[in-house]
């Protein structure tokens, strides 16, 4: 029976692992922000969910930042292929 921990004890080690994973800090500046706004949103739990990033955003994001890069990198290697047109040959002096 070593291996018994009181509900106290468990609570306590579940609360370090949401503070190591800074869980912790973002929920309290997430409130923090509620608190401080002036107009009070209709859904609270909505505005939460947005202020914590929302949990499908990021995938979103990622996505359209994919999108913005490979459109960055065809436009760079279009410039390229033009670019080489008006360098002079280096064989040609």
């Amino acid at each position: 029976m070593s291996n018994y921990k009181p509900p106290d004890s468990k609570r306590e080690e579940f609360r370090k692992y949401l503070e190591r994973g800074g869980v912790m800090d973002a929920l309290t500046k997430v409130l923090v922000y509620l608190y401080e706004e002036p107009e009070k949103p209709e859904d609270p739990l909505e505005y939460i969910r947005h202020h914590l990033g929302g949990i499908t955003e990021p995938d979103v994001e990622m996505d359209t930042l994919k999108k913005e890069l490979e459109e960055a990198k065809a436009t760079i290697a279009d410039l390229k292929a033009k670019l080489v047109k008006y360098e002079p040959d280096e064989g040609a002096e």
